[in-house]
C-alpha cells in the first residue's frame, strides 16, 4: 500500500482532506473547504508543491 490522500466532511458539512502513509498513519490534515472540488484543488496544490518547498527550521 502507498500513501493515500482521503476526503471526507467533517462535523460542520466541510471537505477536509488527509494525508496517510502506506502504514495508515495521518501524516497531514487539511483546513475546511466549502465544496469538494475546492478539497481536490488542496490536494493538487499540495501535490504539485511539496516536492519543492523548503524546509525551515524554527528551533
Amino acid at each position: 500500500m502507498s500513501a493515500k490522500f482521503e476526503i471526507y466532511k467533517d462535523k460542520a458539512g466541510e471537505f477536509r482532506f488527509r494525508l496517510k502513509a502506506a502504514n495508515g498513519e495521518i501524516i497531514a490534515s487539511s483546513e475546511g473547504y466549502s465544496s469538494k472540488q475546492a478539497c481536490e484543488s488542496g490536494i493538487t496544490s499540495v501535490k504539485n508543491n511539496a516536492g519543492t518547498a523548503e524546509i525551515v527550521d524554527q528551533t
